[in-house]
C-alpha cells in the first residue's frame, strides 16, 4: 500500500505538528502513519482525506487523481 499522507502534507507545506493539531491527534501518531509503523482506522482515514480534499482511494494510493 502506498499511503500518500506524507506526500500530501509536504506538498501543502504543512508540518506534522500542525496536521496533528488540526486533526486533534498526536504528532507522533502522524509520524507513525507516514512511516507505515501504524495503520489508521477507517474514521481517521476519512478525517485525513477530508482534510486534504482527496478521495480515500487517492489517499491509499489506489487512484492517481
Amino acid at each position: 500500500m502506498h499511503f500518500r499522507l506524507k506526500e500530501l502534507r509536504k506538498n501543502r507545506k504543512i508540518s506534522q505538528l500542525k496536521l496533528a493539531m488540526d486533526l486533534n491527534m498526536n504528532q507522533n501518531t502522524i509520524s507513525r502513519y507516514e512511516n507505515m509503523e501504524r495503520e489508521a482506522d477507517y474514521e481517521t482515514l476519512i478525517k485525513i482525506a477530508d482534510y486534504f480534499h482527496v478521495t480515500l482511494d487517492y489517499l491509499l494510493g489506489r487512484d492517481s487523481v
